[in-house]
């Protein structure tokens, strides 16, 4: 019987290559996202593979809509084995004093809100039936602090934070969780941070080899593939060009 992994923010970046990396491995899949086209066109993409696919089209920040999508899943879907929490994103790069609180809601409620919202309502079948696993997509921001970064590092301090917790209380049920964390990935990322300015956001992936989305997914699919006695509790995953989280050795540097 195949296993179902419940993939969020699916419809681009890290989550879409990651529910492809699964399909590819004959994995049905639970994809959420905001865009319903996407989501569709990603749906008809995977079944070519022979594996089913389950579109949900919400906002992990309307936790109304969490509950009732996550709660009304049909017999078959009910069993989810694996939750990667992907959904997020970074919203505008402005010291704190400056900041727009327009775009700290939104990190929050993404970033935070958003993951605990899927975690609380997927989790109890976990409990149940002893056994599951939740891979929580950090960031190289929430383990280092970097200038005009303050409430998007702050959202990923709270996901490292969260990992730990969620840890502790689902150790008695035999369930692994793991963050991985990743340094520079070009994917929408920059984009979304700098509200559609596509000149600014890539200048940030400028002057040396970044990573891809699908180096993530293979991490993804690593953690995945441990013996279930393995757990992988955390996990930073950079391009061989960056050392924190703002050093690069960049071949040249961008305007």
């Amino acid at each position: 019987m195949s296993k179902i992994a419940l993939v969020t923010g699916a419809t681009a970046g890290i989550g879409e290559a990651t529910a492809s990396k699964l399909a590819e491995e004959g994995f049905n899949l639970i994809l959420t996202g905001r865009r319903e086209a996407r989501l569709l066109h990603l749906k008809n993409k995977l079944e070519q593979r022979n594996v089913r696919v389950l579109p949900l089209c919400f906002d992990v920040r309307d936790e109304t809509a969490v509950k009732q999508s996550l709660s009304q899943l049909p017999q078959e879907w009910q069993q989810i084995d694996i939750l990667i929490n992907n959904a997020g994103l970074a919203a505008g790069l402005s010291s704190l004093h400056e900041g727009k609180s327009d775009d700290w809601n939104r990190m929050i409620d993404t970033n935070l809100k958003g993951l605990l919202y899927v975690t609380r309502a997927v989790t109890p079948g976990m409990v149940a039936r002893g056994s599951g696993q939740i891979i929580n997509i950090g960031s190289i921001a929430g383990k280092e602090v970097y200038p005009n970064g303050n409430v998007y590092c702050a959202t990923k301090y709270a996901v490292d934070a969260l990992t730990r917790g969620m840890r502790i209380d689902l150790l008695p049920y035999g369930i692994r969780v793991t963050q991985i964390c990743p340094g520079a990935v070009e994917t929408e990322f920059s984009l979304v941070r700098f509200h559609g300015d596509a000149s600014r956001a890539g200048k940030v992936y400028e002057g040396f080899e970044n990573l891809v989305a699908g180096d993530i997914a293979e991490c993804i699919w690593f953690v995945v593939t441990r013996p279930s006695h393995v757990n992988v509790n955390d996990m930073v995953v950079m391009p061989t060009a960056q050392a924190t989280a703002t050093l690069f050795h960049r071949t040249y540097n961008p305007r």
